[in-house]
Order: structure tokens, then C-alpha cells, then sequence
């Protein structure tokens, strides 16, 4: 009975050894789906109960199939566009329209526009919008208002204004009511509760140059921010505030996803990287894949059903300043742009 005792330990302890050994897949390029179009984009959003995937492109909002590469649908009339956040209880989704400082209202199931929000303010530019399903309340985060400003999803109406410490860009809910917000210009996270539409804490990120993407792991109530200007994500406790860990990533993240089934946190940026960090536990954190994607693919969106990450990139050809342009732009080389789908290696 003893050697069978010891031989059952023997196995349970290999059995855990290997579990915590045991590699994480490697991600690679699955498909590159040739969009074209003319626009830029910004924030990616996928529809697990559509099974699409809905891209900004300054003026419109491209519908896609992720799983063919091709452009089922649009959402038009939207100048300057950002973000789209989908409440599905109610069959809608809301856009938020930087350069006519609205936000659309439209159905679904058809994308047909049902109303039309406007944001107030002196220009107050909304970027990032976010559903939290706790309160059933949509946040639209406005750049140069330093503001949110807060929609019933079910009557598609404003409910409040939230004052904020500076900038706001992404921002990501808890499933409880309280949503977490990166102040860019500040290097800061703030903390709102959601059904009061105030701003319970706000804390400074340490080493934080320009907060942009933010995801959560709600269960270990951990938050992820990227530093898009010095190179770092800031792991953060989301009861404390404290800075958990600091992760190196590529420069010009815009966009963080986290994974709870694979527990991997993806992290893509500007320079053509995407790195992958795994949760060991909710204080142990690993770099295990830094890949090659395309340069500029720094937003994505994580298809919750396959587990693959969609990245948006472009080509462009080098700014030619005009006289005293100390910041030239850019331009996109005309159907160049293009969606790419990442796939763990089976």
C-alpha cells in the first residue's frame, strides 16, 4: 500500500512538473487578407455573437467577415471615427465620431443607423468607446474635453458628463460596474464607477510615458497598460493600484488583449511586434513570444471563440515636410491596407 501510495505522489508530482513546464504555443502568421480602401483605422472590435469584425476607417465603418477577409457590410456617415462598442442585449452598437463630435447609434442586425448622439463640449473629440455590460451603460471617452461622456444603451440617451484628470484614451470594465480609464498625457489609470458616473481613484503609473491600450484579467483583477512611448506594459492590481510588474514590449502599443481561457497577454505596436506575455499567476508574469507582424500594426482584437489576434496595418511611404513642419505626416500607400490574423501553431 505504501509503494502504491508513493507511486501515486511520484505521478501527481510529474503530472504538476509538466503542467508547469509544458511550453506556450507559438504564435505565427495564419492569413493576410488584402482590404484596400481608402482611410485610415483605429480601434478593432469583434462581434463573437455576429462572428464579425468591425474596423474604423475615417468616414465609415468597415463590417468584416474575419474568417474570409472580405467586407460584408458598412456602417457610413461616420467623420472621424474611432471605436465601436456593441451592446448586444439591446442590438446595437454605438460609434464614436471624432471629427462631428457624435456618436452613431445603429441596429446590428441590419447596421442601419437608428439615431445619432451629440457629444457636448468645445470639440471634444471622442476616441475610445467602451460597453459595460454591469451597468448596461456606454462610455464615450472625449480627448480634448477630457471628459466621459455616459449613454443608457437601452434609450440611447446622455445620462452624465464625467470630469477627468487629463486625456483619456482606452478603457476597460471589471464585469462588476467599475470601469478602468489610461490618462494619456498624464501617466495615469482612473477609476470609475460606472453606475454613480464618478471617479472613485485615480492613479499615477510610475516610469509610464503615454498609457494608450489597456485589457484586464477580471478574475485576478489585474490591469494591463501599455506605455506606448517608452516601450513597457505596467501591470497593475486593480483593488490597489500597486504596479504589479513591468513588462518590456514594442514602441507604439495602442492596444492590449487578454485571453482568459489561453491566459496570454497580447500587446501589438507600431514598429511590426507583437508580444505575448503569459499569466503564471497573478503576480508571475512572462515574456514568451516577441513575432513579426507588419509595421503599423499596433491596434488588434482577439476573436474570444478561435483565440486568433487580428491586426490592422498599412503601408506608407516616408513624410515630406513643408517649411517649418516640425511634425510631418505620413502617408498611406492607397490599397495597401490590410487585415492579419495570428494563429497559436497547433
Amino acid at each position: 500500500m505504501l509503494r502504491g501510495l508513493a507511486f501515486t505522489l511520484a505521478c501527481v508530482c510529474l503530472l504538476a512538473i509538466s503542467a508547469v513546464a509544458a511550453p506556450t504555443a507559438q504564435y505565427e502568421l495564419k492569413h493576410t487578407y488584402a482590404l484596400g480602401g481608402e482611410g485610415g483605422w483605429d480601434y478593432l472590435t469583434f462581434d463573437p455573437v455576429g462572428k464579425r469584425m468591425f474596423i474604423p476607417r475615417s468616414t465609415r465603418v468597415d463590417v468584416v467577415d474575419p474568417y474570409k477577409g472580405t467586407v460584408i457590410g458598412s456602417i457610413p456617415n461616420t467623420p472621424g471615427v474611432h471605436g465601436v462598442a456593441l451592446a448586444p442585449e439591446f442590438n446595437k452598437g454605438f460609434t464614436s465620431n471624432g471629427r462631428e463630435n457624435t456618436v452613431t447609434v445603429f441596429d446590428t442586425r441590419t447596421l442601419a443607423e437608428t439615431g445619432r448622439i451629440k457629444i457636448d463640449g468645445t470639440n471634444p473629440t471622442p476616441d475610445a468607446i467602451v460597453y459595460d455590460p454591469a451597468s448596461k451603460r456606454v462610455f464615450s471617452f472625449n480627448g480634448r474635453a477630457n471628459s466621459a461622456t455616459v449613454i443608457d444603451a437601452a434609450t440611447s440617451t446622455v445620462v452624465a458628463t464625467i470630469p477627468l484628470d487629463g486625456r483619456p484614451e482606452f478603457a476597460a470594465p471589471d464585469g462588476k460596474g467599475m470601469l478602468f480609464v489610461n490618462i494619456e498625457d498624464k501617466g495615469e489609470l482612473s477609476v470609475i464607477d460606472a453606475r454613480t458616473a464618478t471617479v472613485k481613484n485615480t492613479w499615477l503609473l510610475p516610469a509610464c510615458k503615454s498609457p494608450t491600450g489597456l485589457g484586464m484579467d477580471q478574475k485576478s483583477r489585474r490591469l494591463f497598460s501599455a506605455c506606448a512611448d517608452s516601450k513597457n506594459m505596467m501591470i497593475v492590481d486593480a483593488d490597489s493600484g500597486n504596479v504589479i510588474a513591468t513588462v518590456p514590449i514594442g514602441d507604439f502599443c495602442d492596444a492590449v488583449a487578454f485571453d482568459p481561457v489561453t491566459r496570454l497577454v497580447f500587446a501589438p505596436a507600431f514598429d511590426g511586434t507583437l508580444t505575448i506575455i503569459r499569466e503564471d499567476t497573478a503576480d508571475k508574469f512572462d515574456v514568451v513570444q516577441t513575432t513579426k507582424t507588419q509595421d503599423s500594426a499596433r491596434t488588434m482584437a482577439l476573436d474570444t471563440i478561435d483565440h486568433d489576434i487580428y491586426l490592422a496595418a498599412a503601408k506608407y511611404v516616408p513624410a515630406t515636410p513643408a517649411p517649418g513642419d516640425t511634425q510631418p505626416r505620413r502617408s498611406m500607400v492607397p490599397g495597401s491596407f490590410v487585415l492579419l490574423v495570428m494563429s497559436a501553431r497547433p
